[in-house]
């Protein structure tokens, strides 16, 4: 098979980031601009999960739509990082799949879960006191997880996007650019810094306390990542953050004077 030239990856890694998070990060950016030029950042609001229709079942299509939509440019890397040569091994699993590259699959459910558990109360506890602190800096807006009508189908729809979230970043961000950043010829700390800037660059329109909080996470993530050569760990970490903030803000918020 032939080994696809440098320049020929770089090509697909501009083509994938300009179809996700490299578009959601110029976004990000402008996003920014915006608010710092209309008001403080103090002044400022962030909402993740916004409703798109006054029609409740409109409105849900829509989410759901995103959700599906979303989660495209991940079967475009997982197409990308596959070996297309028909080969299995003497236990019938695809040593090529892209799946397994990640480890992005169910080889190890218990450890997964565990080293999850444990990399979600790692970035959870301290990203709270970081948000404060830039709150009280005036370097992050307000953020508001959802600002979704209460229907029977909210909290599903929260979860179904807080998974979408966590797989989109980890697999895109971590797994598919540590591995072309590797064949660049990248060093591990250069991959590991440019890996985790991205991530901070698309949670901009935050502020530059999520940047930074980010930043820290995706140092934290990639680094693991390259001890593991897991992704399955990080997205199991992501998603229990994103659960947590966005339904527990849809369900708590108002009751403890947030919404």
């Amino acid at each position: 098979m032939l080994v696809p030239s440098r320049r020929r990856l770089r090509f697909e890694v501009w083509i994938v980031l300009g179809l996700s998070l490299g578009q959601s990060a110029v976004y990000s950016v402008v996003q920014l601009l915006d608010k710092m030029t209309r008001a403080p950042l103090a002044e400022g609001t962030s909402t993740l999960n916004r409703s798109q229709s006054t029609r409740e079942y409109f409105d849900l299509t829509y989410q759901l739509l995103d959700i599906i939509f979303a989660l495209v440019p991940v079967l475009l890397v997982l197409y990308f990082l596959s070996d297309h040569r028909q080969a299995a091994s003497g236990d019938g699993s695809n040593p090529g799949s892209a799946f397994n590259k990640l480890g992005f699959n169910f080889a190890r459910p218990g450890g997964d879960l565990l080293q999850g558990l444990g990399l979600a109360a790692l970035i959870g506890i301290p990203s709270l006191g970081l948000y404060a602190a830039g709150r009280a800096l005036g370097i992050t807006t307000a953020i508001i997880p959802s600002a979704l009508d209460a229907y029977w189908w909210t909290v599903p729809v929260l979860i179904l996007s807080a998974m979408r979230h966590a797989v989109v970043e980890e697999v895109i961000v971590v797994g598919y650019l540590m591995n072309r950043f590797g064949k660049f010829g990248w060093s591990i700390p250069l991959s590991i810094l440019a890996s985790s800037l991205l991530r901070g660059t698309y949670h901009l329109y935050q502020g530059f306390g999520p940047f930074i909080g980010n930043v820290v996470m995706g140092i934290v993530f990639a680094w693991l990542y390259t001890r593991t050569r897991r992704v399955m760990p990080l997205v199991i970490a992501h998603a229990l953050l994103d659960i947590v903030a966005f339904v527990g803000f849809s369900l708590f918020g108002t009751a403890v004077g947030l919404g």
